[in-house]
């Protein structure tokens, strides 16, 4: 890590994240249309968007920075494969067994399924000996998630924190990152067993939606469990939540899945496969 790293990623620490990020959500939100247009043009010039692939390519139709940046891509912009898919656009940052437990969360690093999953010991046991698999999205992708697999919503799970970045650098040096953050569980049961998606909050990140319950975060306080009355399944493919700015999907397989040999840190897109359960 160079020092210029090392520096982002320590002051951090004292910064008031959940007041930066709210900040930036009511920028987001803004529907005036002089203040929108200028916030979409220079994000899509300082990220060099690809705007071909979108829905609605024209960037001044949208209603809100918000709308433009949760954009929906055309019907054919991203054909599923086959197995397990990517969730989502971005970079497969690391994937592999949970040995004892554990996740990679960068060289050196690894952090616990048990502290990612909301501290719950039974959940977590139901994973042990699987795999997992974690994809970071940048600033510029395509920000709706994707099912991997088709599977019925089980639980959720919303579990305060902090909200540090979880770019590379940050996830070099920050210990459990992705089980200090602010975040969103998922627990699915599918035909290859229980599966969890995890959507990990980050700085600057406004809001996490899903498709069953609409904009869940922020909340405060202490863990929430939530169940629903109706079985909610999801197919394959089906888009089940997204960010208001970027951030990072980390899942959770009960068994053990063979990987395709992807590269860590390679570019990845929403129905890509990742591997075969």
């Amino acid at each position: 890590m160079t020092i210029a790293q090392k520096a982002f990623s320590r002051l951090q620490y004292p910064l008031p994240h959940h007041a930066l990020s709210r900040l930036t959500g009511t920028f987001a939100q803004c529907d005036n249309r002089w203040v929108k247009n200028t916030l979409i043009n220079a994000f899509i010039k300082r990220f060099e968007v690809d705007m071909s692939q979108a829905l609605e390519p024209d960037p001044s139709a949208y209603a809100t920075f918000n709308d433009f940046f949760t954009r929906a891509l055309k019907a054919d912009a991203r054909p599923l494969g086959d197995g397990l898919l990517s969730p989502a656009d971005g970079t497969l940052s690391q994937y592999g067994r949970l040995q004892a437990g554990q996740l990679v969360q960068a060289k050196g690093h690894t952090y616990s399924a048990q502290t990612l999953l909301s501290g719950d010991t039974a959940l977590a046991e139901e994973f042990l000996g699987g795999s997992f698999a974690t994809v970071y999205l940048s600033p510029r992708d395509y920000h709706r998630v994707h099912m991997p697999v088709t599977g019925t919503l089980r639980e959720m799970i919303y579990v305060p924190g902090r909200l540090f970045s979880v770019n590379q650098a940050t996830a070099n040096y920050v210990p459990g990152l992705f089980a200090r953050n602010e975040r969103l569980v998922c627990i699915f049961d599918t035909e290859h067993g229980p599966m969890a998606m995890v959507l990990v909050g980050a700085m600057i990140v406004a809001a996490i939606e899903t498709v069953w319950s609409g904009q869940v975060t922020p909340l405060s306080g202490h863990p929430q469990r939530m169940r629903f009355d109706q079985p909610i399944t999801l197919e394959k493919g089906a888009e089940m939540g997204r960010f208001k700015l970027g951030s990072t999907v980390v899942m959770c397989f009960a068994n053990p899945v063979a990987f395709e040999a992807i590269p860590t840190g390679s570019m990845v897109q929403m129905g890509q496969t990742l591997g075969m359960a």
